[in-house]
This record gives structure tokens, sequence and C-alpha cells, in this order.
């Protein structure tokens, strides 16, 4: 018996215009970061619209879709742009659109928390009646240059203090890598810099996600080596499905191109995208083939031995 789901993820970059042309100039969008964000809300609001009729029945948007990679860069102005995670202006925009279409949404935000005074990269998550039953907020955070540009992301947000709430919905018992059992499907989230950590995967299998999402930011070409290795290679080793969404193009004022190649992968490898627009990346995943053996014969689950591991 199948139990067939269709996702989506998006897979494209901030609209807001005009930008401007040089990385010092960013000053200038003082007063304008509630049009930047209203912008891309716009563009996601049509291409979850889109999926929708499509038949998906759920969808990620890209790693701080609101608005352009700000952190290509260090500009204080962008520290203005995180919101709050539940009733923020992101979140309260996308929750009416979750229930138009009966979807569920998963947004990855710039996060403020009142509570803390902290920032984090955050991705909330919506169900089919619009509302928020539960976050991850990105557990590492890079720092670096490499051949292509610099990713300050330290300026910005902190790594993941664990403390995401209480949620019912939660049903795994890591308060740092949480699985959200909705009515579709077990999910949860990786974001960008997470997917190169073995823990990070290895912890939302334990706590019973079918499926991952894993919405990134990146650029380079060990990152493009490594974004076409390993995912297949958790998909296969944890019996789930993974879904990695990235940016696609360049962006005002920085140029950084980022180089897209969003897809989603299975136990099996790859799997096939049906979808009929450039921006959108979908996948009909058959959850109930997660419960088999797989080709393979193997049962890693059953013959691994974590007392032996370091």
């Amino acid at each position: 018996m199948s139990r067939v789901l269709r996702v989506a993820m998006t897979e494209t970059k901030n609209v807001y215009s005009p930008m401007p042309t040089e990385a010092g100039n960013q000053a200038s969008l003082r007063g304008k970061l509630d049009d930047v964000r209203e912008a891309n809300l716009g563009h996601h609001t049509e291409l979850i619209a889109e999926a929708a009729r499509a038949g998906a029945r759920v969808l990620c948007c890209g790693e701080l879709f609101a608005g352009p990679y700000f952190a290509c860069s260090e500009e204080p102005l962008w520290l203005d742009f995180a919101e709050d995670a539940l009733s923020g202006p992101t979140v309260s925009a996308l929750s009416p659109v979750a229930l138009e279409h009966s979807m569920i949404l998963v947004a990855p935000i710039y996060e403020y928390c009142s509570d803390s005074g902290k920032r984090f990269n955050t991705a909330v998550v919506i169900n089919e009646s619009g509302e928020v039953i539960g976050k991850y907020r990105k557990t590492h955070i890079p720092q670096g240059t490499n051949e292509e540009g610099s990713f300050c992301e330290r300026a910005y947000y902190e790594a993941s203090d664990g403390r995401l709430g209480d949620w019912p919905a939660n049903v795994s018992s890591n308060p740092y890598f949480p699985v959200f059992e909705t009515s579709r499907v077990k999910l949860g989230v990786a974001i960008c810099y997470d997917r190169h950590f073995e823990g990070s995967v290895r912890s939302l299998a334990k706590g019973g996600a079918e499926l991952v999402f894993c919405p990134a930011v990146t650029f380079g070409a060990e990152a493009r080596r490594m974004w076409e290795l390993e995912f297949p290679v958790e998909a296969a080793r944890h019996r789930l499905f993974i879904g990695g969404s990235n940016r696609r193009g360049a962006e005002a004022p920085w140029d950084q191109e980022f180089f897209g190649g969003s897809y989603f992968v299975g136990p099996e490898g790859s799997l096939e995208d049906p979808s009929c627009t450039g921006e959108l990346v979908m996948a009909d995943l058959d959850l109930e083939s997660l419960g088999e053996a797989g080709s393979s014969g193997w049962s890693l689950r059953a013959d691994a031995r974590p007392e032996i591991y370091e």
C-alpha cells in the first residue's frame, strides 16, 4: 500500500527592487526593510499558490527567504530585519496562506527572541489550519571565506540554544532537533550549514522524521561538491526523504552567485521533479516505502552498535 505525498520547495532569490548597487551603500535601505519583506512575501505567496495548484501539500521556503542573503557582509542595518517567530509579519502573512491552500508550510525566518534579546536563523512550521506548531533554530553557524565570497553569519545570529518551546506536535526528545508530527508526514528541519554535521540528520531520524527539509543559501566549489554527495548518503543511511533547497542567481549589492541545484532524494536515490516552473522543485514521496528494507537488504538501524562509537 502506498502513501504518496507531493511536496515542494522554492528555489528563488530576493525580488525587492531597487537594491543598492554597492555593498557599502546598504544603509540606503533604512526605513525600507518592511518593503523588502513585503516584496518577497508576495513573491512566495504566488509560488505557494502555484505549488498548491500542482497538488503539493507541504512546502518549504528557502533559508531567510523574506529578504536577500545579507550575511555576505557585515551591516548593522539588517539586525532590524529580525522578527518574532509567532506574531511577526512573515508568520502573520503566511498563516492565512497555509489555511487557504490547506498546506503545511515551513518558513525559514530571521528571528528576534524578545525573551532573551537574541537573534536566530529559524524555521517556523505552520500547519494547514494556519497554526504555528513549532520551530527549529539553526544549530551550526558558519563564519569564513571561500574562493567566491564571505559568509558572516555570526554577526547576525547565534547558534540554537535548544529553547524552542513545548509544542505538542514535537515527537522528538532532543531539544535541538524537533520532529513535528503533522497530518501528512513527520517533519524535521536542518538549515544549510547543519547538513555538514553527521549528528544533524541522525538526530532527526532518531526522533522519527520521515522528511527532512534543508533550506540553504550556499555557494562555492566545495559546497557544490558536498551538496550533491551528502543528502543521498544520509537518505540511504537513515531511510528517510531529504529536500535540499538553495537560492539560485545573484543578488545586489553583493553579486554573489548562488548555484541553485535544489532536489529531493530518498533511500533509493534522487526523485523526479514534476514541477513546471524554474522557481519550484517538487517530488512525490511514497512514505509507506520507508518501512521496507530496500534493495540493499541492509538493516542499518537494527544492526548498529552505538555503544562502541566515540
